[in-house]
């Protein structure tokens, strides 16, 4: 499977939350599938750090390092994918996620109720 994790997803994988589920958790850390890191997430992570709306450790990148994940940039065809999308969501982090995962046929891990909306393959946490 490839997987592309949501934000909140990610931050649950780092922080070892109980609020990633089992079945979200052993499909990140199972060798077998290839988890996506996209760009946006980070940049998500960084905007909402620098507003103070998120407090995580300050080697948060350090951390992502050591994970195994792809890289995941953001591309004209997944901007160009917005276009497709139907308006239920207006979070652009959200929605440029979404882009990415139809666009490039991946997985959605997320726990969003409203992502979960759309026409998109989803592992709900």
């Amino acid at each position: 499977m490839r997987l592309l994790l949501d934000t909140h997803v990610l931050l649950w994988w780092m922080d070892d939350s109980a609020d990633l589920q089992p079945k979200a958790r052993n499909a990140i850390a199972d060798s077998e599938n290839l988890v996506y890191l996209s760009a946006v997430t980070v940049w998500e992570i960084v905007v909402k750090r620098a507003l103070g709306k998120l407090d995580i450790p300050d080697n948060w990148k350090d951390i992502l390092d050591n994970e195994s994940f792809r890289r995941l940039p953001v591309t004209c065809e997944h901007a160009l994918g917005l276009e497709k999308l139907p308006d239920l969501h207006r979070d652009p982090f959200d929605r440029l996620l979404l882009a990415q995962a139809i666009t490039d046929d991946l997985v959605l891990v997320t726990h969003d109720e409203t992502m979960l909306r759309y026409t998109v393959r989803t592992l709900r946490t």
